[in-house]
């Protein structure tokens, strides 16, 4: 036990040291630390030759505290390196390393972010309205209901579409196969796949308490498609792994599909 704790720390810290190899010259990573938030933003990165009052504007993004309100702090772990307090200055003035951390003290009296109301969900106040007021409401639902109700007694809301469809049981019948012959080419969709049709039928092993009816069995060009024609032990139609499908109709076009090599040139076979 021991040895696989010594191994899977020495994994874990394989790499200590070395996480700020690949970042770019000229560029720092650095930790936000806010003096009213409890989160911490962990390896931003800054350019160095941002100005103090730039970095403020890109940190302001980050924590809602405005910049003329920002007192910034820069920290190595625990220790207080010193106020970066000069505007003009470029950040690469100060002695900014990776791994360091900016702690941003705000001073706004009004800050939002005080006693926690940037992150404590419950002292987020939400809007809130009276029966009796929205019942007022002119632009409502309920004032719509009412106004058609008003004028038609037997008004029903309309169905959306799509609603209510549940428990429909859809039907493909043979009219949906007519001029679908095995032997056929055909192109299924989605994605244009190219095959021949080896059945045409109703596999009762698809069947569900939603959709019933016939199948087209293709046999595609390439590996493009779920099966090799054996449905739950029922053989179909015999072909390769991955070259079987068995489709709906509506999916199926029968017509002159070549196989999709047929359709190159001679130039682009040398290719």
């Amino acid at each position: 036990m021991a040895q696989d704790m010594r191994e899977l720390r020495n994994y874990i810290t394989a790499k200590d040291g070395y996480e700020y190899a690949e970042v770019a010259d000229g560029l720092v990573c650095l930790h936000i630390t806010h003096s009213n938030l409890r989160a911490t933003i962990v390896d931003i990165r800054l350019d160095m030759h941002m100005t103090l009052a730039e970095v403020k504007e890109k940190v302001y993004r980050h924590c809602g505290t405005k910049p003329d309100y920002m007192t910034l702090v820069l920290k190595s772990g625990s220790t207080v390196i010193g106020i970066m307090d000069d505007e003009r200055r470029m950040l690469g003035y100060y002695p900014v390393q990776h791994g360091m951390t900016i702690h941003v003290v705000d001073n706004d009296p009004f800050s939002l972010a005080k006693g926690g109301g940037l992150e404590d969900v419950p002292l987020i106040k939400k809007y809130e309205i009276s029966e009796e007021d929205y019942d007022k409401r002119a632009n409502t639902v309920r004032n719509y209901k009412r106004e058609q109700i008003a004028k038609d007694p037997n008004w029903k809301p309309p169905v959306l579409m799509g609603a209510g469809l549940r428990g429909i049981k859809k039907d493909y019948g043979p009219e949906t196969v007519e001029g679908i012959d095995v032997g056929m080419r055909c192109e299924v969709t989605p994605g244009g796949r190219r095959g021949r049709v080896a059945y045409v039928g109703v596999v009762p092993e698809l069947a569900s308490s939603e959709v019933e009816g016939y199948w087209v069995g293709v046999v595609f060009d390439e590996p493009v498609g779920k099966g090799n024609g054996c449905v739950k032990g029922t053989r179909y139609y015999d072909c390769l792994d991955k070259f079987g499908g068995f489709i709906r109709p509506p999916n199926v076009q029968v017509g002159d599909f070549p196989p999709q090599d047929e359709l190159l040139s001679d130039e682009d076979d040398e290719f």
